[in-house]
């Protein structure tokens, strides 16, 4: 049997990757929620500078990335090609986005950022097997 056919024991980090994409996009979508109908505004001053963010406007698009996030995650753990191509596009726009909000939730962010490393790493190196493994 070639290299090229065969499924190792990595696989098991591309559905590990596939979990994570569902929880952390279950996570988004939660965060999203309650900030997308809190009423509020937050207000920051940096550097001597006021900064006014929208809460609701970032809770929207949280929501919706994190339903966009979790459906990929579903279809990478059926082995989906399409799948692993769109969900390491927007891993990469999530952990882009946890940089953002680095400053307001510094644990959580890092912690978001970390399981993304992993997820991107799985997905880049081993995607290829959880595809034949599906078949």
């Amino acid at each position: 049997m070639s290299r090229q056919s065969q499924v190792t024991a990595w696989v098991g980090w591309v559905w590990f990757a596939g979990i994570v994409l569902v929880m952390i996009g279950l996570f988004n979508v939660i965060s999203g929620a309650v900030a997308a109908f809190s009423p509020k505004d937050l207000v920051t001053v940096s550097e001597g500078a006021v900064v006014v963010l929208d809460v609701s406007t970032w809770g929207w698009i949280h929501l919706a990335s994190g339903v966009l996030i979790a459906l990929v995650g579903f279809f990478l753990l059926a082995g989906r090609r399409w799948a692993r191509l769109v969900a390491i596009v927007l891993v990469v726009l999530n952990t882009l986005t946890q940089f953002t909000t680095l400053q307001l939730t510094p644990w959580w962010s890092l912690a978001t950022i970390v399981l993304d490393l992993f997820v991107l790493w799985a997905l880049i190196v081993h995607g290829d097997e959880a595809e034949r493994a599906a078949r």
